[in-house]
């Protein structure tokens, strides 16, 4: 198994590693040839418009809609804002998932928080609280279409949405050791 981890800006490194923890290989997608045969694809956090501006510069904002519209993608924080269709400003979009995000929604850097949310979609999701980091997060503002809202905030906020076999999560489950959701989004990615 082999899941793709687009590396253009922002922490790939650390989904590398958090996939090889359970046992997945990471392959680094820096050019539309690097999407060849793989089942699925995560875009890491970082910073949204950035992400957009390379993969324009790339050529990649083609292969990657093509991508997505058959395979597995994973947007995590900045990737969950480059999936969807509306960010609420002009930047470079996938316009792959239904969803519309407001970035940035808790503030600044200083502003970054953790907190343990019941998951229960993911194994030992009731018993097992998830630790989410948030760090300059954005919020899932609506769902819409086939889109569907997975986990929320206590106050109601949306944090992770799920279309078919596109996944965005507003918070950085790459910074923890719990590998529930990679292993969530494997599973997906093979369906």
């Amino acid at each position: 198994m082999e899941i793709g981890v687009l590396a253009l800006q922002g922490d790939f490194i650390e989904h590398c590693k958090a996939l090889q923890s359970i046992g997945v290989k990471a392959r680094l997608v820096k050019q539309p040839k690097d999407l060849a045969d793989l089942p699925g694809l995560i875009i890491p956090g970082g910073e949204s418009t950035t992400i957009g501006k390379l993969a324009t510069a790339y050529d990649l904002m083609t292969p990657l809609r093509q991508f997505g519209a058959e395979h597995a993608i994973w947007g995590t924080c900045a990737g969950a804002i480059f999936l969807s269709k509306d960010a609420e400003r002009e930047q470079p979009l996938l316009n792959l998932m239904d969803i519309q995000v407001q970035r940035n929604a808790f503030g600044r850097q200083v502003d970054s928080f953790e907190i343990d949310l019941p998951v229960p979609f993911l194994p030992d999701g009731e018993d097992r609280p998830y630790h989410a980091v948030f760090i300059r997060a954005p919020i899932i503002k609506s769902v819409y279409g086939d889109a569907k809202a997975l986990l929320t905030l206590p106050d109601g906020q949306i944090v992770v949405a799920q279309q078919n076999k596109l996944l965005a999560t507003s918070f950085h489950p790459e910074l923890t050791q719990d590998a529930r959701f990679h292993q969530y989004f494997v599973e997906l990615a093979t369906l």
